[in-house]
Formats: C-alpha cells, structure tokens, sequence
C-alpha cells in the first residue's frame, strides 16, 4: 500500500445541489482526504454512486459529519451504513465515526427504530455529539476537527478540517449570515459555503451569492466554493452576485469537481 503525505489535503465536491431532480447535481455532500483519511461532509442521496465515481469506496471513508439532519445532506445515511455490510464488510476493522450537532444520538437511534441492525456496521458506530456552545475540536491522525454551531436548524453544525502544515477547509453546511461560522473560518485556505438561491430569492436560513462573499471576506479565507444550488441559481450569473462582496478566488461547485488546497 502506497503511503501518502500527513499534510495532503483535498476536496471533491461529491454534490452541489439539493433533492430537487437533477441529472447535473446531485444533493449535498463533500469528500476530504486529509493524509491518508477520507472524510465525508453530508451524505445527501446519491452520494455512494458519486463516490464510486470519485474512484473512493464506502470502505474508504472513516468518519462522517452530518452538518444538520434534512434529508438533502443526510438522505442516504440509512443506505450507506446498510451497504457497509455488504459485501466486504470484513475489510473495515475500525468503528465508522459520525459527528453532528446536538441530537445526535436521538436522530440515529430514530434510525434504528425503522432499520433496526441492518443500519448497524459490522465493525460498529462510533457517534461524537457536539453540544450547542462555542467550539468543540477533535483531534484525529491525520488531521484536526473543529466544529462550532451555526444558525439554520437546532443541530446545524459548520466543520474545519486542519492538517499539520496548517492548511485547511471549511465547509459551512446549511446556514443564514452568521459570526459563528466567520469565527471557525478565520484564515481557512478553503471555505465551502452554501448559497442556496439568488441574491433576489434569499430564503430565511439561507446564503445568497453575495451574502456567502460577506462571509468569506469577514473571515479573511483564501479561496471561496459557493455550492448548494437550487435550481434558480443555474439561471443567474452566481459569481457576479458573489463579486458585490467577495474579490478573492471564487469557485462555483459542480459535481465530482476535485479542488487541492494549498
């Protein structure tokens, strides 16, 4: 097996959009690799069938971050821990980690109420709960996690993954305008930020374009992906609204899109 740098760090935008039908986007989620680690923000449906496309298997992802629990990032949960027993459940030999926000516990085991064992890994499920104040941080061997509330559900939860060089990305999950999410940011090489609908569409619990460049620019982070899109926003120039409030780097997500950070 082919070793890789402790401070390698990457994204792939597994999704971009939401569960509205799209054969262009498929519902949120993120994949990190940091060091030799493979993360996933969100599991929103179709994300098994974008990984394979990723070339990363289900095997290959230790620990899953659930930024809120709407079935358009959490959707095919049930589904990838039930896949995790077939057919090669043996290659896992470490629990699957999953982080959220408060509630947590409760959400899978409503989970377990409907799956019952079927949704139980074989090599089991490790839960880390963040509760509602300030920062938390976790830290794992490839990386650091930190995780801080920000203002969209009860649970809602913005992520930063940091390697030991320093580098890191942040992904905002589903939030309106919030310091929360500007403190964990500060001085991120990459913020993933949702912008849910146009500038003229701006829903409660939402960012627009321009609202999601105030975000970035207050956290002073290196380079922006705007992501989330519904499909208002593919008839709009998305970037253009960004650049009322953004100037830096600024990237519009699509599907299986691969971004190094450095």
């Amino acid at each position: 097996m082919t070793s890789l740098p402790e401070d390698r760090l990457s994204v792939t935008i597994l999704g971009s959009g939401t569960c509205v039908p799209s054969l262009r986007r498929s519902a949120c989620a993120v994949l990190v690799e940091a060091g030799s680690t493979s993360v996933l923000m969100d599991v929103g449906p179709g994300t098994m069938g974008r990984l394979l496309e990723a070339r990363t298997e289900i095997f290959d992802i230790t620990l899953i971050c659930l930024s809120h629990f709407h079935l358009d990032h959490c959707g095919e949960l049930p589904a990838f821990l039930f896949a995790t027993r077939y057919p090669d459940a043996k290659r896992r030999q470490s629990p699957l980690i999953l982080a959220g926000g408060r509630g947590l516990a409760e959400f899978v085991g409503g989970l377990k109420q409907v799956w019952g064992r079927w949704i139980e890994p074989p090599a089991g499920l490790t839960m880390m709960e963040f509760g509602d104040g300030g920062d938390h941080r976790r830290p794992f061997d490839d990386f650091v996690l930190d995780a801080r509330p920000v203002v969209h559900n009860p649970e809602s939860t913005a992520f930063r993954i940091t390697v030991p060089n320093g580098r890191s990305v942040v992904y905002s999950g589903d939030t309106d305008v919030c310091d929360g999410l500007v403190a964990l940011a500060q001085g991120a090489d990459l913020l993933i930020c949702e912008s849910a609908f146009p500038d003229e569409l701006r829903v409660s619990g939402h960012l627009t374009p321009s609202l999601a460049g105030e975000m970035a620019r207050r956290a002073r982070v290196k380079k922006l992906v705007l992501t989330h899109f519904y499909p208002q926003c593919d008839a709009v120039d998305m970037a253009a609204q960004c650049r009322k409030t953004w100037q830096g780097p600024l990237v519009l997500a699509e599907d299986l899109m691969r971004i190094a950070v450095e």
